[in-house]
């Protein structure tokens, strides 16, 4: 008989379940720069010994592992926590082992007889003295003291405390045996990514219509002019849709009709023409020497801009002539255009990613990211990246993240949730989600939920948008001026990082091209507009506000730590975020109605807050800058949508000074 034997039988120590990792580990964890990683695990033996369980974790461009000691939560349940630094990649695993020494202390504690006591103590100094064969310099000295104190002749007790010495159980621990230790079966790995793709407020503007001048095509200086309003308003990112050259062929009009004019600009979707494709700039727009200016002025801002890639042609693409092998063709041997009976989008032709030279064409692909990247670009908003190939997209973005890892790609990812949740684990750092169509307070705490306390939100990072140039919602159409306010603060508050589509949106554009549909009537997807900044009712100064709330209140900067809470009105939704420490509690009211006054008890969980029952503390509104006294976890509020329909409040707890006199901190 032929007996197949294990690699090394002697080991005892079980280790599964270890947690985060994105199916088995397939898809690497995110975080972003001074975040934690908090890791899980069962670690479990045969029999009645101790283990020790640690966690270790390294850098990318490090070979040695850090440890960190995890903690026992009860169960056969152990968790350990790292921190990351460094922009890239760590990898982190689980590793147990018998604990010899502590299995041995256990039972030393438990011993009566004297006899027993000192044949325990003579087996003990065994095991210190083999732990300082592996020690060096002074700690093998300590240990050898060690032996020597445990096997001595001296009294029993004196004995005793030296095995029980905490001094002692630190280095046993330092110095275990690893010759057995169990090891996780594979490294997992955390990307981690700047902190603007955790916590960022986006604007997104078209350039062609920044130009103060009615009906003149606007350029990238006069996008460089409007760089003080869009970063006095407090954002992080300026998006700017498609900045190529426009196709001709099947160019759309004024409202996506089907004949345009002359002098109709077309879509900047519709990318390629006789100007070029993909790495080229839109004449009208300006040289790459004034994109780059765009760029570097927007830096001395504090804004970063977000350049947009559509993986599209006009008909007018180069690449349609230079390369008709990565397009599909019709029957009558044209190139197919895109569609989605009945619908036809004649202005633009999708690449065929079943190709058979499709290594060419994801190689030209991964080189327009790169040529921009070149040209100081680190945001990209990906147009419709779930009607590409999965897995170019992980290829392109684990190749583009090696060489560049502080770049950021927000997928426009509007579509099935399994799909969205695919681009997210293949490497996208942020995504569009279904935020803007969730306006009750069920599918509001419903959805958060999910995105912010289940296991998706170890990969994906929701950019929460009210609204964008394809989005104009019902809520949005019909809800004035306060609808506009409180999606805002909805999308402000809710996520940590969200954007807008302006200025359509602090002057609540809200006119649809025809009933019943998400279009804009006279969008500037088609054509180019001119906006009054100016207006008196303008959102301008309340989205300034909001903005200054979220930078000043590091709650707000994640979303790990959201919460729901009661209110007996179902047209009122209250929740908070908190840091860990509690030292920033931010408490948030929001009237969904547009349309009427809403009033109810909120019951808020003080307990979960640090805050003492029985104890008045403060509510500040950093809205209204209004201070209120609260007693207890229910209390009442009032919110009239036409003046404030929310209440971003700060909870502060009453503290007694030295002085002997209350404050609220």
């Amino acid at each position: 008989m032929t007996y197949v034997f294990p690699d090394e039988g002697r080991r005892r120590v079980v280790i599964e379940h270890v947690e985060p990792q994105v199916d088995n580990g397939r898809f690497p964890i995110k975080r972003t720069i001074g975040e934690s990683v908090t890791v899980e695990a069962d670690a479990f033996a045969d029999g009645h010994d101790r283990i020790q369980c640690m966690l270790q974790y390294r850098s990318e461009h490090q070979t040695a592992w850090h440890k960190v000691a995890m903690k026992p939560l009860g169960n056969d349940r152990w968790q350990g926590t790292f921190q990351v630094h460094d922009i890239g990649r760590y990898c982190y695993t689980v590793t147990a082992l018998i604990d010899h020494f502590a299995s041995w202390i256990h039972d030393l504690k438990r011993r009566v007889d004297p006899a027993d006591i000192d044949i325990a103590l003579q087996m003990g100094a065994e095991l210190i003295e083999g732990a300082a064969t592996r020690a060096q310099n002074n700690d093998a000295e300590k240990l050898r003291s060690f032996v020597g104190l445990v096997r001595s002749d001296e009294n029993p007790q004196i004995r005793l405390n030296a095995a029980m010495d905490g001094e002692l159980a630190q280095l046993m621990t330092r110095y275990a045996d690893q010759s057995l230790a169990a090891v996780y079966e594979r490294e997992l790995v955390v990307v981690v990514e700047p902190v603007l793709a955790r916590f960022s407020a986006w604007y997104e503007a078209f350039p062609r219509s920044c130009s103060e001048e009615t009906g003149r095509h606007g350029t990238f200086a006069d996008c460089e002019a409007r760089l003080p309003y869009i970063a006095g308003m407090g954002f992080d990112v300026l998006y700017l849709p498609p900045v190529h050259p426009i196709g001709l062929t099947k160019r759309k009009g004024p409202n996506n009709s089907l004949t345009a004019g002359k002098g109709d600009p077309g879509s900047p979707w519709a990318i390629g023409s006789k100007a070029g494709g993909h790495l080229s700039l839109h004449p009208e727009l300006g040289t790459l020497k004034a994109f780059r200016s765009l760029i570097t002025r927007a830096r001395e801002h504090g804004l970063e801009i977000a350049m947009d890639i559509a993986f599209q042609c006009s008909p007018d693409h180069p690449y349609v002539e230079e390369h008709p092998e990565w397009f599909r063709h019709r029957s009558d041997g044209s190139v197919q255009y895109a569609e989605n009976p009945p619908k036809k989008y004649e202005d633009i032709y999708p690449f065929d990613f079943e190709n058979a030279d499709w290594q060419s064409l994801w190689i030209e692909l991964e080189g327009i990211f790169r040529f921009w990247i070149k040209q100081g670009v680190r945001i990209f908003r990906v147009d419709n990246p779930h009607t590409k190939n999965f897995y170019f997209w992980e290829w392109m973005i684990d190749r583009i993240k090696r060489d560049y890892p502080e770049t950021i790609f927000l997928a426009e990812a509007f579509t099935r949730p399994k799909v969205l949740h695919y681009l997210a684990k293949v490497g996208f750092s942020q995504s569009y989600n279904y935020f803007p169509w969730r306006n009750t307070k069920h599918e509001l705490t419903e959805y958060l939920t999910q995105l912010t306390r289940c296991k998706e939100r170890e990969f994906l990072r929701p950019n929460l948008w009210p609204n964008t140039p394809d989005i104009l919602t019902e809520y949005l159409q019909f809800g004035g001026r306060p609808a506009y306010m409180i999606r805002l603060v909805l999308a402000a508050t809710l996520g940590a990082s969200y954007g807008i589509y302006g200025p359509a949106f602090e002057l609540f554009e809200n006119r649809p091209r025809e009933h019943g549909s998400e279009e804009y009537l006279d969008s500037e997807k088609y054509q180019i507009r001119s906006w009054d900044l100016h207006r008196h009712d303008s959102l301008k100064d309340y989205i300034t506000r909001i903005n200054r709330i979220r930078r000043e209140n590091p709650a707000l900067q994640y979303d790990r730590m959201l919460r729901f809470h009661s209110v007996d009105n179902d047209a009122l939704i209250c929740y908070s975020k908190n840091t860990e420490d509690f030292t920033n509690i931010i408490l948030v009211l929001v009237n969904l109605d547009p349309h009427h006054t809403q009033s109810g008890w909120v019951n808020i969980p003080l307990d979960s807050f640090g805050l003492e029952m029985g104890l008045p503390y403060q509510a500040h509104d950093l809205l209204s800058s209004a201070r209120f006294i609260w007693n207890g976890p229910r209390n009442f509020v009032e919110l009239n949508p036409g003046m404030a329909p929310a209440h971003i409040f700060r909870l502060r707890r009453r503290v007694r000074s030295e002085k002997d006199f209350d404050y609220y901190m």
